[in-house]
């Protein structure tokens, strides 16, 4: 049936209706894909070709140049060399064993080092360079480069790494470097480090001395570089690079000269010494021996180099002049004298008699002295080192008094100088025994500690503030670190320590005896030229007990002892008398007492105060054909250490 005129025209009018909106639809969906297509390809453009190239461009970082640490002179103690390594990136490897196998038919590479590789490229993500081997020849860097397209993830790289010039001779000062390790990201000083570099396996980090308490000022920030790499992750081009900021450069207070001269003067013992300038508080020299390579750690020690220093009883690892601490013997008999004189409680021509011994509480305390000194003032009990007159003075005066006077003059505390494990030692009173052990003090303790026995604890340096705040009548504070980057750190010289002068002047002159005048018990050390001399005190510290029965049938001489139940030898000094200007301390391990460390100090000091080799006349005559015979050995050692260093 035919439909209506009517019908067919609303019909058409729908239809038209609806091809209008439809074609507006698409219309619009065109234009909308034409305004985002132009909004991607040129108001976006950038945006999108950053991302584009991300897929082909990686970062990765560059590890900055480590300070260099050079001594008060500039002269390098701790610097950078090149050193050529092989990398891998596991992402880049493919097949990590195979490539590998490639490497070591190109080069030497010891099976040990290909396991440690494969452990690091577990531990890591896998876009880090792993370190294979380090410090390979140039011909192994050729080889590499030219056979780069069989190597995938393999790139041959130079970097910087640690050098030690000086070696043994500040090795116990400047420390070393040494891979990063879990313990130190873990446990250890770099816990709360997030320094990206860290991450970067065998990263090398300061591991003791300077270079691990400096570690954030020596270690700079890291750098980048762009590189292309292909489908495959081959790496193409480098795209370009932005250099990290190198470490800041350390310079210390030590004298290498003088620092050297240390280390062989002390070279046949085990023994340290520190000698600091009075003007400043600068620590000229410090020493321990024997010492060992620090390039060895840095270059991954042998089992058997590390057994050999560990497994030595003469401890060449150890910072002796800072980390160990001795009972002080005889050279804390100052303390007590100034905390007598300070408190009041004993005139210094007051007499005190001593027959060689004293009972205490039923205990029978000797003087090392058989027969006794008799009657004997303060002057004079310095001079002899009388132990009965100290045994008499440290009950009188309690031992508080003695722990106050020991802090003041620097014991008993840990002095803030950038060294490994620096240690606090002991300055003992009553609330210090209750906190160690419970226990209450007792009057023999006063007596032990009155003499620098007992609990009585000091390292060498502390023994080096102490003679030098005596000295000086400052309270001096060591300082090792110079500068930082040409800005001065903050001097020690300190303030006045707040003792009175007279009684200061007491002490010193009684020292001035111990050396000076012929009954001293370092007379035979003296220095003789009157510009120069010095004042000094022995110290002898007991490493064993001496039993009644030994002492009825005569104590045994050291020399006849095993070398580890020796008794340490001690001497402090300062020079000279009329203007001060150095402090030394020096401690021999089971060296028999004060004989062995006095002709050290005083060869030290003497060596500070010329500017370098002393004038045979500046010693005793007695002395000086043995004096010349060592000058003329140190100047061959010296010669030789020269010709290396000129050759290599």
């Amino acid at each position: 049936m035919k439909r209506p005129t009517k019908d067919l025209a609303r019909s058409a009018r729908v239809v038209t209706r609806r091809g209008l909106v439809l074609a507006g639809a698409q219309l619009g969906v065109m234009g909308l894909l034409g305004w985002r297509m132009h909004a991607m390809q040129v108001e976006q453009a950038d945006e999108f070709r950053l991302l584009a190239e991300e897929n082909r461009v990686n970062l990765r970082l560059l590890p900055p140049a480590r300070g260099l640490i050079v001594d008060r002179d500039g002269r390098k103690l701790a610097e950078n060399e090149q050193n050529y390594r092989i990398v891998i990136v596991r992402e880049d490897a493919g097949d990590v064993d195979e490539t590998l196998r490639r490497l070591q038919r190109l080069i030497a590479v010891e099976p040990e080092a290909i396991e440690r590789a494969k452990e690091e490229m577990m531990r890591v993500s896998p876009f880090v360079p792993v370190t294979i081997v380090e410090r390979v020849p140039w011909e192994d860097v050729a080889r590499v480069t030219v056979n780069a397209p069989s190597l995938h993830g393999i790139v041959a790289e130079v970097g910087l790494s640690r050098f030690y010039n000086r070696t043994e001779e500040t090795a116990h000062v400047v420390g070393y470097v040494g891979p990063v390790s879990d313990y130190d990201l873990t446990r250890g000083y770099l816990a709360s480090d997030d320094d990206p570099l860290l991450k970067i396996p065998r990263f090398q980090v300061g591991k003791t001395g300077v270079e691990a308490r400096l570690e954030h000022v020596l270690r700079g920030s890291a750098g980048t570089k762009r590189i292309e790499v292909n489908a495959v992750g081959r790496v193409m081009r480098e795209l370009g690079r932005q250099e990290g900021i190198k470490g800041k450069d350390v310079q210390l207070t030590i004298d290498l000269e003088l620092q050297a001269y240390m280390n062989q003067r002390l070279d046949t013992e085990s023994a340290s010494a520190v000698l600091i300038d009075l003007e400043d508080g600068d620590i000229r020299a410090i020493g321990s021996t024997p010492s060992f390579d620090p390039n060895l750690f840095v270059r991954g020690i042998s089992v058997a180099d590390w057994t050999r220093l560990n497994e030595d009883k003469y401890r060449p690892l150890a910072s002796k002049a800072v980390q160990d601490a001795y009972p002080p013997g005889s050279t804390f008999k100052m303390v007590t004298a100034l905390a007598a004189l300070e408190g009041g409680e004993v005139d210094s021509e007051e007499t005190v008699y001593c027959p060689g011994h004293m009972e205490v509480s039923g205990l029978r305390f000797h003087c090392w002295r058989r027969g006794g000194h008799g009657n004997i003032n303060l002057h004079e009990s310095l001079k002899q080192s009388c132990d009965v007159y100290y045994y008499d003075v440290g009950q009188r005066i309690g031992i508080d008094k003695i722990a106050e006077m020991a802090r003041r003059l620097g014991l008993g505390q840990r002095h803030d100088i950038p060294m490994s494990a620096v240690t606090e030692g002991i300055a003992p009173d009553k609330a210090w025994k209750r906190g160690f052990n419970g226990e209450e003090w007792r009057i023999g303790d006063t007596v032990n500690a009155s003499i620098g026995q007992g609990y009585v604890l000091t390292s060498p340096l502390q023994l080096a503030v102490m003679v030098a705040r005596i000295a000086t009548g400052r309270s001096l504070t060591p300082r090792l670190v110079r500068s930082i980057d040409g800005v001065p750190e903050p001097s020690g010289r300190g303030e006045a320590l707040g003792l009175n002068e007279n009684n200061l002047r007491k002490v010193r002159d009684s020292m001035s005896s111990v050396v000076n005048h012929p009954r001293g018990t370092a007379h035979r050390v003296r220095i003789v030229a009157e510009e120069f001399q010095m004042a000094g005190k022995t110290g002898t510290s007991q490493v064993r007990r001496i039993t009644a029965e030994e002492r009825a049938a005569g104590v045994t001489s050291n020399a006849d002892l095993p070398w580890e139940r020796r008794d340490h030898g001690l001497f402090v000094a300062f020079a000279p008398l009329d203007k001060p200007r150095y402090a030394v301390a020096v401690v021999v391990e089971h060296g028999g007492g004060g004989s062995a460390a006095s002709p050290l100090a005083r060869d030290i000091l003497l060596q500070a105060l010329y500017g370098g080799t002393p004038p045979l006349e500046a010693y005793p005559s007695s002395e000086q054909d043995r004096i010349r015979e060592q000058q003329e050995l140190y100047e061959r050692r010296a010669a030789e250490r020269n010709d290396g260093r000129d050759r290599a």
